[in-house]
């Protein structure tokens, strides 16, 4: 079986940090996507899908990332429900990811305090490159 989801996109939404209960944090974000074709109208339509992120890499996005920036996310799907204030039950899928690449620098050049754009922010030596 394999579950895996490779996106390549721009923030649609600055990333919001949150923490569990825990004390794990946890980062939510929406990455634009465009479609590799145009529709009848001769434009191209774009997809949004929610990226979340765990940990060490939570904190590394929401610190290094904004809305507008270029990444690559790779991670695995996930579907979940919950009971709305009405009652109901929504559906939720979203993109669970194991790797986050910054694919440009910061509009102002800066970079985060925990290596930017340019850097591998992540400090367990996975080359994490993408397969093409």
């Amino acid at each position: 079986m394999l579950n895996r989801a490779i996106l390549i996109g721009r923030l649609a939404v600055d990333p919001r940090l949150s923490y569990t209960q825990n004390g794990v944090a946890v980062t939510t974000f929406r990455v634009a996507v465009d479609r590799p074709f145009k529709n009848q109208q001769g434009d191209r339509e774009t997809d949004f899908f929610t990226v979340v992120t765990w940990r060490k890499l939570a904190e590394v996005c929401a610190h290094n990332l904004n809305k507008g920036r270029l990444v690559a996310v790779e991670g695995r799907l996930q579907a979940r429900s919950y009971q709305a204030q009405d009652g109901s039950t929504r559906w939720i899928t979203e993109v669970v990811a194991d790797n986050v690449r910054f694919l440009d620098w910061p509009k102002d050049g800066q970079t985060g305090g925990d290596g930017g754009a340019g850097a591998d922010p992540f400090e367990d030596g996975s080359d994490g490159d993408l397969p093409f």
